[in-house]
């Protein structure tokens, strides 16, 4: 008996089909997203209805994104609305796009900070259940999560960090920061707390998306710069900031934070030459401050746009410089 969908109108103008040229449909007006909540107990997975797309397979909670709406954003309310997954509870990983150009579907990876009960929400779900990661392959999985999986699942433990020389970041632009050292360390620190919760683009690829830690290094009076010092922290917060006060020399700090175990890759902000080689000894990966200033300011002009495209008075006198 084949088992009808219930008859209800579409939600949000982005609850539509998109037609391929080649006549294959996508669900999803402005994309679709869905979320891989990997815990203790191995990841999340959707028993889908019969009458779904793909019915009868199992997949991941997600569904179509609204208009305007983020991955991130889509993804995390259709786990709530499909399968309650609480957003408090969860810590973002990673993200990984399939885009065919005209139509995408992201995969948002987070981890569950602690152990939940998933709850069926609508008519979508046969079944919710914790799947053991060796065992994901036994069941019959929707096709395109299927085909995705191994590649998501050698991810799985993935962590970064990355451990920014903030003496340096700040000392490679000539833009006035030591008339005020410890203001501009908290400025740089602020920058990067909105940077870890939208996470930092992944290499070659400004589509996806990975929320490292970042471990902030202050020395000299920039010792008592304030910031919200996040480590540890969970919620859908993004990576974690945390504040490194070194009580002597910066860079022997730094060197003794990239010491300390860490589950995954060390990536060290600086341009400092012999900081490099020291950093490198121990399997850390340097990148030069632009890398993340780029990404900062990549950051200021989105949340900025009306501040950016504002006309700036032509004929407003220029203040006195700050001393």
């Amino acid at each position: 008996m084949t088992v009808l969908p219930p008859r209800l109108p579409p939600r949000d103008s982005g609850d539509a089909w998109v037609e391929a040229p080649d006549g294959k449909r996508y669900w999803g007006r402005y994309g679709a997203a869905g979320l891989l909540v990997h815990g203790e107990a191995g990841v999340l997975l959707q028993h889908r209805a019969e009458w779904s797309h793909f019915g009868g397979t199992w997949g991941l909670p997600g569904g179509a994104r609204h208009e305007g709406e983020t991955a991130v954003e889509g993804a995390v309310r259709e786990a709530g609305e499909e399968a309650g997954v609480p957003a408090e509870l969860l810590q973002l990983a990673f993200t990984s796009t399939f885009d065919l150009g005209f139509w995408s579907y992201v995969t948002v990876v987070v981890r569950a900070t602690e152990a939940f009960t998933p709850t069926i929400g609508d008519a979508e779900s046969l079944e919710l259940r914790w799947v053991p990661v060796d065992e994901v392959d036994s069941l019959r999985l929707h096709p395109g999560f299927g085909a995705s999986w191994p590649a998501l699942r050698a991810r799985l433990g993935e962590h970064s960090r990355i451990v920014v020389d903030a003496a340096n970041v700040i000392g490679s632009r000539p833009d006035g920061w030591w008339r005020d050292r410890l203001g501009a360390n908290e400025r740089l620190i602020a920058r990067l707390a909105r940077l870890s919760a939208v996470g930092v683009a992944a290499d070659g690829d400004g589509a996806d998306r990975h929320w490292p830690r970042f471990d902030v290094v202050l020395e000299g009076r920039a010792r008592d710069a304030r910031g919200t010092d996040t480590a540890g922290a969970p919620g859908l917060t993004g990576g974690l900031v945390r504040l490194v006060r070194a009580d002597g020399s910066g860079d022997d700090a730094i060197v003794a934070t990239v010491a300390d175990p860490f589950p995954g890759e060390t990536t060290v902000i600086t341009a400092d030459r012999e900081l490099t080689s020291r950093v490198e000894e121990l399997g850390a990966r340097v990148r030069g401050p632009r890398w993340v200033l780029d990404q900062l300011d990549a950051l200021d002009r989105v949340e900025a746009p009306a501040q950016s495209a504002a006309p700036a008075p032509s004929d407003a006198p220029e203040g006195p410089p700050r001393g």
